[in-house]
C-alpha cells in the first residue's frame, strides 16, 4: 500500500438535467458519459476513474431522480437509489437557483442520516451573481447538514479542481482500485452505443428521444495499411411514425446523426470508423422487462 494515498467511491446524485454527467466528464478530463438538454439522458450507473497525486476517485454517475412511468423508468430510479449505497462520499448536484422544489426536499430527506459525507455541489454558477449565490447557499444549508458546499460551473470547469481537493479530504487511505491509466469500466461497445444515442437526443424532437435505445450489433477492426473499425448499430424506437422522423426525408436525419456520432467515436477510438446505422420499431419496448434487459438495462446488474 502506498502511504498517504487515498482512494474511494463517490456517487453523483440529483434531479435530471442538473449536469452530473457534464461535471464527471470535466473532472476526469475525458468525455465518457453522454450529455444533452433532455431529461433522463443517463440511464445506467456509469463508473469513471480519476487518478491524481493524492490518490484515486471512482465516480459513480447515476440517472436523475424522477417519477417512473414505465419499466425503463423503474430501472433508472433503482439504479439512482443504489448509486447512493456502498460509496464513501455523495455529491448532491443542484442548479444555482433560489427555488427549492419538492424534489429537492425529498432528496434532502433521502440523504439525511445516510452516515457518509454529503457534499452539496451547486452547479451553473456562471448563470447567477455572487449575491444570488449566497442566497442559494443559505437556502440549501437549512435542508441538510452538509460536509461541504462547493459552487462550480461544470460546463466551464470553474472550481472543479477545488471540488476534487474537497472530495479527497473525505476519502480513506488505501490502495488504488484501478490501474492509473484506466478511465472507465464501461465496455467500448456500450460507450459507442451511448454516443450514437446522444447524437439522436440532440438532433430529434422532444417526444422521440425518451423512446429510443441503441444497440451495437457489430464492431470489428480491420487492420492493414488503412486500419478501419466497422460498426453496425441499430436505433430502436416505439412507433412507425418515429422511425420515419429518425430516418428523415431522403435519409437526411439519420445521416446527420451518423455523421455526428462517427466524429466522436473516431476521437474515442483514435481510428477511422465506418458506421452503419439502421432503425427498427419495437412497440412500447420501455414497458417490457425482456426488452429493457435486452437493450442493456439489466436489473440483475444493480
Amino acid at each position: 500500500m502506498e502511504s498517504n494515498k487515498k482512494s474511494g467511491f463517490v456517487s453523483l446524485v440529483g434531479r435530471s438535467n442538473v449536469g452530473k454527467s457534464t461535471l464527471m466528464n470535466e473532472m476526469i478530463g475525458q468525455k465518457i458519459a453522454i450529455t444533452s438538454n433532455k431529461p433522463q439522458t443517463t440511464r445506467n450507473q456509469i463508473r469513471t476513474v480519476y487518478t491524481g497525486e493524492e490518490g484515486q476517485i471512482v465516480f459513480v454517475d447515476t440517472p436523475g431522480m424522477h417519477k417512473a412511468k414505465n419499466k425503463l423508468g423503474e430501472y433508472m430510479v433503482r439504479a439512482a437509489s443504489l448509486g447512493m449505497r456502498d460509496v464513501d462520499v455523495i455529491l448532491w448536484l443542484v442548479e444555482a437557483s433560489t427555488f427549492v422544489g419538492q424534489g429537492d426536499k425529498d432528496m434532502a430527506e433521502r440523504l439525511n442520516g445516510v452516515g457518509i459525507p454529503v457534499i452539496l455541489v451547486i452547479n451553473k454558477i456562471d448563470m447567477v451573481s455572487r449575491d444570488e449565490l449566497i442566497k442559494i447557499i443559505d437556502k440549501y444549508r437549512k435542508l441538510l447538514d452538509f460536509a461541504e458546499i462547493v459552487p462550480v460551473s461544470a460546463l466551464k470547469g470553474t472550481n472543479t479542481d477545488e471540488l476534487l481537493s474537497v472530495i479527497f479530504k473525505y476519502l480513506p487511505e488505501g490502495p488504488m482500485y484501478f490501474a492509473s491509466d484506466m478511465i472507465t469500466d464501461q465496455p467500448e461497445r456500450q460507450i459507442v452505443a451511448e454516443m450514437i444515442r446522444e447524437k439522436a437526443l440532440r438532433c430529434l424532437s422532444d417526444e422521440i428521444p425518451h423512446g429510443i435505445a441503441v444497440t451495437v450489433d457489430k464492431m470489428e477492426e480491420r487492420r492493414g495499411k488503412y486500419p478501419l473499425v466497422n460498426i453496425d448499430a441499430t436505433i430502436i424506437c416505439e412507433r412507425d411514425s418515429h422511425k420515419g422522423i429518425i430516418i428523415g426525408k431522403q435519409g437526411q436525419m439519420l445521416k446527420k446523426i451518423g455523421s455526428a456520432a462517427r466524429y466522436e467515436i473516431e476521437n474515442l477510438l483514435k481510428e477511422k470508423v465506418n458506421l452503419q446505422i439502421w432503425v427498427k420499431v419495437k412497440k412500447d419496448w420501455r414497458e417490457s422487462d425482456y426488452l429493457v434487459r435486452n437493450f442493456g438495462y439489466d436489473k440483475t446488474e444493480i
